[in-house]
């Protein structure tokens, strides 16, 4: 049986810069764990930030890779594999030019750090509604718990009709594009998170522009596994 017949745990479709890209090469080491490869890497220090300190803030976000979602993890319907995921990705593809991202710049984003694009982003926004709608067919239903789960943060009527309808509250017209560089900084004082967005700057800022060239499948091979990178479909508009 082959890896595309098999059924992971959950699929995730990501934005993910090409692998041999700087890009890729300082958002892996920054989290601390290259997706494609499942290596363990040194991350960059942060003065006045404890290394132990600094895995805990980014350990969710190593444990998808580094990325931007456009389709949120997702359970396969029963009977499917990842060879449906991505044919229809392909399908995808076919429809969609590569472009340049706006520049991407350190901000914010609710309690934690991440990338996000200065100016218009409306062409990776369409990217990712297309892939929201286009896959949910293939995405299994949520669970009863997992729903309630979701339900525990706080939502407005809007992204709780979304999250019943495509398994996830920030799609569509709650979406935002961004790469996260940390979970939730509430651990951190104030010159703590002050250091952290200084050497994210200093990483990511200096680095030419990101090219959205292809659409990134990241699988959870088993629960609570870490997402590793296995295909990357060209954009072929």
């Amino acid at each position: 049986m082959t890896r595309k017949s098999l059924q992971p745990h959950r699929v995730a479709v990501y934005f993910a810069p090409a692998t041999q890209s700087a890009w890729w090469q300082a958002g892996s080491q920054w989290l601390g764990r290259c997706a494609a490869t499942d290596a363990r890497l040194d991350q960059p220090a942060v003065p006045g930030v404890p290394t132990d300190l600094q895995r805990d803030l980014t350990a969710d976000p190593r444990r998808y890779g580094f990325h931007a979602t456009l389709k949120p993890p997702f359970r396969l319907q029963q009977g499917l594999a990842l060879d449906g995921v991505l044919q229809e990705i392909q399908r995808l593809c076919k429809d969609t030019k590569p472009f340049d991202l706006p520049p991407l710049r350190v901000a914010m984003l609710g309690d934690f750090l991440a990338l996000r694009p200065e100016g218009d982003n409306r062409r990776a926004n369409a990217v990712a509604a297309n892939c929201v709608t286009s896959l949910q067919p293939l995405a299994a239903p949520l669970y009863a718990d997992e729903l309630a789960r979701r339900r525990q943060q706080p939502l407005t009527p809007e992204q709780d009709n979304l999250l019943q309808r495509w398994g996830y509250p920030w799609v569509l017209d709650q979406y935002r594009f961004h790469l996260s560089l940390t979970g939730g900084l509430d651990a951190c004082n104030d010159a703590q998170r002050a250091a952290l967005l200084q050497a994210a700057e200093a990483v990511f800022h200096p680095l030419p522009h990101c090219r959205f060239d292809s659409i990134a499948v990241f699988v959870e091979p088993r629960a609570g596994d870490d997402f590793v990178l296995t295909d990357r479909l060209e954009l072929r508009g």
